[in-house]
C-alpha cells in the first residue's frame, strides 16, 4: 500500500501526521511513504529525518494525494484540497464533520473512505485519538485564558493565581472529562478558584477525590452554568458528544452578564462549540468581543504547540495506522470494531449516525454497505 502525509495547510497548523519511527514501521511491512516537502518542517522534523526513514520526499501535495491508498493527515480537509478526493480513497484524520456539512458532501459525493480519529472507540468506551489532544488543549485553554486576562492583551487585568491579600481568578470549566481534568489541573496549580460542573455526578465524585477542597464540583444545569458563568473570570469550555454537535449550553445571557474583560475558551468548537456566542476563530485571528466579554475559539489549539503535539497525537494513532496499512480498511474495520467506529463515510455514505443527524442527512450503518 502507498500511505501519503501532506503538509498541513489550515491556518497555523504545524503538526503532521506521522513522523519517522512510523515510517520506519510501514517500510518494514511492505509499504511505501510519499511525505510532501516540508509536511513536519512545523513541528521540527526536517525532510532528511524522512529521508533516512525511508519515506520519499514529493514536491506538491497533488503528488501525495494522487498517489496514495491511504491518506494520513491531523486536520480536516479544507477546501482547496476538496479536488484530490476520489473513489476508494482512504483518509485518516480528525474530520469533526457536524458542523461542516460542505465537507461531509464533498467526502460523500466523491466516494472517500474517511476514517476519523475523534470517534474512534475503543470497547471500554475511551476514545483514544482524542485522549492526547484533549490532555494538551486542556492545559493550553488555561495558559491562553491566563494570557488573555492580562490588560494589555484585552482582558480585565487579573493574574490568575492572586498574590497573599488579593484573590486570585474564579475559573469554571464546564465538562469534566480529559479536557476539562487537565484544565482543572492547570488552574489549580496556578492558584485559581476552580469550579467544575458535569452531567455525571460519578465523575464528579471522582475529582471531588482527586482535589478534594481545592475544586467545587457542581451537577450540571441551567441555575449552576448560569452563576458560574456570572462570577468567574474565565470560562472553559470543555464539552464532548463524540461525532456530533456539541450543545450549546452557556447562553448568550450569561454571556452578557459577565464582567467586561472576562475570558471564554471553548475548547468544543471543533464540534461547533458550547457557547452560544461562539464562532470558529485561528491563530493568525484568534478572539473576538460578544458584549464585552473576549472569545478565544480556536479550532486547532494545540498546533501552537507542534512539536510536543505531533508526538503525543502520533503515539496514540500509530497502531491503527498500522492495522489500516497492513488489513486493508474492510479488514481492518471486521478485525477491530473501534476502527469500524471511526468510520464516517464510506463508498459515499455517511455511516456514523452523529455526523447524519447533526446534519440532517440519511446514514445506514457500517454493517450495512461493507
Amino acid at each position: 500500500m502507498t500511505i501519503g502525509v501532506p503538509r498541513e495547510i489550515k491556518d497555523h497548523e504545524t503538526r503532521v501526521g506521522c513522523v519517522p519511527s512510523m515510517v520506519t514501521t510501514l517500510r518494514e511491512h511492505g509499504h511505501e511513504v510519499l511525505v510532501e516537502a516540508d509536511a513536519g518542517a512545523g513541528s521540527s522534523i526536517p525532510d532528511d529525518e524522512y529521508e533516512e526513514a525511508g519515506a520519499s520526499i514529493v514536491t506538491g501535495a497533488e503528488g501525495v494525494w494522487a498517489k496514495s491508498d491511504l491518506v494520513v493527515k491531523v486536520k480536516e480537509p479544507q477546501p482547496s484540497e476538496y479536488r484530490f478526493f476520489r473513489a476508494g480513497l482512504t483518509l485518516f484524520t480528525y474530520l469533526h464533520l457536524a458542523p461542516l456539512p460542505e465537507l461531509t458532501d464533498a467526502l460523500v459525493g466523491a466516494g472517500v473512505n474517511a476514517v476519523a480519529y475523534e470517534t474512534i472507540r475503543e470497547e471500554d468506551n475511551s476514545l483514544p485519538l482524542l485522549t492526547p489532544m484533549s490532555e494538551v488543549a486542556g492545559r493550553m485553554a488555561v495558559q491562553v485564558g491566563a494570557q488573555y486576562l492580562e490588560k494589555p492583551n484585552g482582558g480585565r487585568g487579573i493574574l490568575i493565581g492572586g498574590v497573599p491579600g488579593v484573590a486570585p481568578a474564579n475559573v469554571a470549566v464546564i465538562g469534566g472529562g480529559t479536557v476539562g481534568h487537565n484544565a482543572i489541573k492547570m488552574a489549580c496549580g496556578l492558584g485559581a478558584n476552580v469550579t467544575v460542573i458535569d452531567r455525571n455526578i460519578n465523575r464528579l465524585r471522582e475529582l471531588d477525590d482527586i482535589y478534594s477542597s481545592a475544586v467545587l464540583t457542581l451537577a450540571s444545569n441551567t441555575y449552576t452554568i448560569r452563576e458560574a458563568v456570572r462570577t468567574a473570570d474565565l470560562v472553559i469550555g470543555a464539552v464532548l458528544i463524540p461525532g456530533a454537535s456539541a450543545p450549546k449550553l452557556v447562553r448568550r445571557d450569561m454571556i452578557a452578564s459577565m464582567r467586561k474583560g472576562a475570558v471564554v475558551v471553548d475548547v468544543a468548537i471543533d464540534q461547533g462549540g458550547c457557547f452560544e456566542t461562539s464562532h470558529a476563530t485561528t491563530h493568525t485571528d484568534p478572539i473576538y468581543y460578544v458584549d464585552g466579554v473576549l472569545h478565544y475559539c480556536v479550532s486547532n489549539m494545540p498546533a501552537a504547540v507542534p512539536h510536543t503535539s505531533t508526538f503525543a497525537l502520533t503515539n496514540a494513532t500509530a497502531p491503527y495506522l498500522f492495522a489500516l496499512a497492513n488489513k486493508g480498511l474492510e479488514r481492518a474495520c471486521g478485525d477491530n470494531q473501534a476502527i469500524a467506529e471511526g468510520v464516517n463515510t464510506y463508498q459515499g455514505t455517511i455511516t456514523y449516525a452523529g455526523v447524519a443527524e447533526s446534519q440532517g442527512k440519511p446514514w445506514r450503518t457500517l454493517n450495512a454497505v461493507l
